[in-house]
């Protein structure tokens, strides 16, 4: 990975894609939503992990 920084980050992300993959959800569009939605939520509002995740409405 170049680092251990590097390794870490990486777990992190193959992390979230298999666990949108157990929750049904299609790994890439889970991602693709909830990196286009972080920037307008409030701490609040983060309920972005697989179990709960919902697609955002077009």
């Amino acid at each position: 990975m170049g680092s251990e920084l590097a390794g870490q980050r990486a777990a992190i992300i193959m992390s979230l894609v298999q666990s949108a993959r157990l929750n049904g959800h299609e790994p890439w569009a889970y991602l693709r939503d909830v990196l286009q939605r972080l920037p307008t939520l409030r701490n609040s509002q983060l309920d972005l992990l697989p179990h709960r995740w919902k697609p955002a409405q077009a």
